[in-house]
């Protein structure tokens, strides 16, 4: 997962006491005029090269795949010290801090330059007191983006926890009404415990779980929280969030449940239905009616039945929506060999 790796963001009070005792040690390893150079080099070194580091271990946005971006846009959105910004997403207020960030670097570079030239042309004791000047502007410079690197490292803490969903795997996302069966399937194809995610848009944690089919792996998501009730009860990061599922699916697998066992009426069931279709076409992403609980009731219009309870058609609902899916895997031609 591309925000896994990413290292621990130093606060400013931090990264200046640390830059400032280095400095103090290289001084003392030497004299005079030379000792001042050391540690106004040593300073500027730690400071601008850590600044820098906090920007390049960040990837590139653009380059970002779309379902990773529009994922990482809401979560950011809905972190306490991203808020409060009409009209920006998550990510442009991350990319704002990172551009700061990036500044301070140069700027220390400048100053450490400036004070270098200085120091080259004048005695042991005028060369103290503009290193100690140059050491208060890059400090000042350092704690100006205090926000920024506070914001970089909330963003930090909370994409390197996000679950392994990988865009690159052919998936199939699971939606429909809560107790219709979804979970269940998902257990069920997949034959083992699943990943359980709990992301920042839903309180229930989002399913996660694989299978193979002819040497090709799988991924299949049940959404609950997202997918389970109609778009007018979603907040906006809920709303945000279903829209980055949409670049991710290659198919989805609606559950209704005819007997309406569930709690909910099956008119209701299909208009949601309806709605995640809707929601999803503009993705050109088929949506797949399967009626689950066929042992009960099979008195709705599906492209399959199935009863999970009962070990009747799973193998079936998955066959047709791996053909949904319609994956093919990029395999090198005996031209290319």
């Amino acid at each position: 997962m591309i925000f896994e790796g990413l290292p621990t963001t130093p606060r400013s009070e931090e990264l200046i006491d640390k830059a400032f005792s280095r400095a103090a040690r290289a001084g003392r390893a030497k004299q005079g005029l030379e000792a001042q150079q050391s540690m106004l080099q040593t300073a500027s070194n730690i400071l601008s090269d850590n600044l820098e580091n906090v920007v390049t271990d960040w990837p590139d946005f653009d380059l970002v795949d779309p379902f990773y971006y529009e994922l990482a846009d809401v979560v950011l959105k809905n972190e306490r010290s991203f808020g409060g910004r009409e009209g920006e997403g998550g990510v442009d207020i991350l990319r704002q801090s990172l551009s700061e960030v990036g500044w301070a670097s140069r700027q220390v570079r400048e100053i450490r330059d400036e004070y270098a030239s200085k120091l080259r042309r004048t005695d042991p004791e005028t060369a103290r007191k503009h290193r100690k000047q140059a050491f208060a502007r890059m400090a000042d410079v350092v704690e100006e983006v205090e926000a920024d690197l506070r914001r970089v490292g909330d963003a930090r803490d909370a994409l390197k926890t996000l679950p392994d969903i990988r865009p690159d795997e052919p998936t199939l996302v699971v939606a429909g009404y809560p107790n219709v069966g979804k979970s269940s399937f998902v257990n069920a194809v997949t034959r083992a415990k699943n990943e359980i995610a709990e992301y920042p848009f839903t309180t229930r944690g989002v399913q996660i779980g694989h299978f193979e089919r002819d040497h090709i792996r799988y991924q299949i998501i049940d959404t609950p929280g997202l997918l389970d009730r109609p778009e007018a009860e979603r907040n906006d990061i809920e709303r945000q969030a279903v829209s980055a599922l949409s670049h991710l699916a290659d198919a989805v697998l609606f559950v209704v449940d005819a007997s309406e066992a569930c709690g909910y009426p099956l008119d209701a069931q299909l208009e949601l239905r309806d709605a995640v279709a809707a929601r999803f076409e503009g993705a050109d992403v088929p949506v797949i009616t399967v009626c689950n609980k066929s042992d009960r009731s099979t008195d709705v219009e599906a492209d399959a039945y199935m009863s999970v309870a009962e070990g009747e058609n799973v193998d079936g609902v998955l066959d047709l929506a791996i053909r949904a899916v319609g994956f093919e895997p990029d395999l090198p031609s005996r031209e290319n060999r």
